[in-house]
């Protein structure tokens, strides 16, 4: 396991001569770095070893950058990437940033600036790790929890009826909502509580490394395979297995899974020899199961399998009588993670985190407070920073003649405000996205999403 301060950095060029000077750049900042001449050698050292940044080539022969791009995106979710262009092809950096990259650097361009962006993504990099430390993780997960909602108090006291029993159980709602903190609840009040729980993203692996999560293989069952591994199912007997994203997960599979599901045993790759596994299955999906079940993405078999219990978790925006606790609870989480003292919240802050509907739910509001934490300055948190305008949380007061989603009227404020931006810095990405607090990567989004012409 690497260790936690370490920044590790995959950087892929089809020319030596690249990849010795980015080598040697970063080499001289302490990162640890690895190389790779190719799209598809990058994606055999990524399957092996966890970076946190792929450094990448956009123009190169063979799998080129954006189709890399995807494919990190696809199996390594938590890799971020910066692309590597020259003048030539900026339309596709704006591609590669709409896509997930977190940056990008032109090739002629000062080298400080994309040491400036690595090291901002080391720092987050950081943070994030040391966020992510049980304790804070439990007590984030607990408070969750806890709702004036009348739907999370049913579910919650659905939760606590079906525990005791080993029926299979689907847990449905968007992306953020939480639906993995309500699978730990279940598993903590069940009788397994004291046997392992295991999870497993059916979208972050393509479908042969899920099938060898899964099921484990024998030593010399394919290239690579240098010793027996263990797979998920072995290492949750007794326990709770959890399958998140279960709906991404690949027909070929689905089919083996409804196997184990039905003779509760299992055989590791290369072996005939069946295991029994003694596991309660529980689910997650933010996907339309029956519409995938029509479009033949989803075998309904194994659907009737995983649902015998359904859990549907409601949006943050349909629960808002609990958006102030969160807030409180985040705020004071992030206070102390950055040992930070805020005296002030300026009102149209307040107004914005308390009527915003959070398309990505507790996720996205656990963001918007961190980044306020992290950019205030002399105790006041500022609308100024709120996420993609600096405006985001100030309302027209002559426009209540008619009345707008709050939605609808962010995305215009958003739109002229960085539009005249934009115009101020005559179209400079960077100095206009330095001016509105936010990255050049955000700023991009922005412009394809508003069609902002510049």
């Amino acid at each position: 396991m690497k260790n936690s301060h370490e920044f590790r950095v995959l950087i892929v060029d089809d020319e030596t001569a690249y990849l010795d000077v980015y080598e040697m750049l970063l080499g001289r900042k302490g990162y640890k770095t690895d190389r790779a001449g190719s799209g598809e050698e990058a994606l055999d050292k990524l399957a092996t070893q966890v970076y946190d940044l792929v450094l990448t080539d956009l123009i190169m022969g063979g799998m080129d950058g954006l189709a890399l791009l995807a494919e990190i995106k696809k199996r390594h979710p938590n890799t971020e990437v910066i692309m590597i262009t020259g003048y030539g092809s900026i339309e596709s950096a704006v591609v590669a940033m709409k896509q997930g990259a977190f940056s990008y650097f032109i090739k002629s361009a000062d080298p400080e600036i994309l040491l400036g962006e690595i090291g901002k993504l080391a720092k987050l990099t950081r943070v994030k790790t040391k966020a992510s430390q049980p304790e804070r993780k439990d007590a984030a997960s607990l408070f969750m929890l806890r709702s004036a909602n009348p739907r999370i108090i049913r579910i919650m006291d659905m939760i606590h009826k079906i525990a005791v029993s080993n029926a299979s159980v689907l847990i449905t709602g968007e992306s953020g909502v939480g639906k993995e903190v309500y699978a730990h609840q279940l598993h903590a009040q069940s009788p397994r509580r004291n046997q392992k729980f295991v999870a497993v993203n059916c979208q972050a692996l393509s479908e042969s490394l899920l099938e060898s999560e899964l099921f484990g293989h024998e030593r010399g069952s394919f290239t690579g395979a240098s010793e027996r591994r263990i797979g998920r199912f072995e290492e949750a007997d007794g326990g709770t297995l959890f399958l998140d994203e279960i709906g991404e997960m690949p027909v070929e599979t689905q089919v083996k899974l409804l196997r184990v599901l039905e003779t509760r045993k299992i055989e590791r790759i290369g072996s005939n020899s069946p295991i029994p596994v003694d596991l309660r299955l529980v689910s997650a999906t933010n996907r339309n199961i029956p519409a995938a079940i029509r479009a033949g993405r989803f075998r309904e078999d194994l659907f009737y399998r995983i649902n015998t219990i359904v859990l549907e978790i409601p949006p943050l925006r349909e629960r808002k009588e609990d958006i102030p606790g969160l807030i409180d609870f985040f705020l004071a989480r992030y206070l102390l993670e950055y040992n930070k003292t805020v005296s002030r919240m300026e009102r149209e802050v307040g107004d914005f985190l308390r009527h915003y509907d959070y398309p990505g739910n507790i996720r996205e509001l656990k963001n918007i407070i961190e980044r306020l934490v992290v950019l205030s300055d002399d105790g006041v948190l500022r609308a100024s920073d709120l996420p993609g305008s600096a405006d985001a949380g100030k309302v027209a007061e002559d426009g209540l003649d008619t009345i707008k989603p709050l939605r609808d009227l962010r995305k215009e404020v958003e739109k002229k405000y960085i539009a005249s931006v934009l115009g101020k810095y005559n179209g400079n990405i960077t100095e206009a996205a330095r001016h509105l607090c936010i990255s050049r990567r955000q700023l991009f989004n922005k412009v394809v999403e508003y069609d902002l012409k510049f």
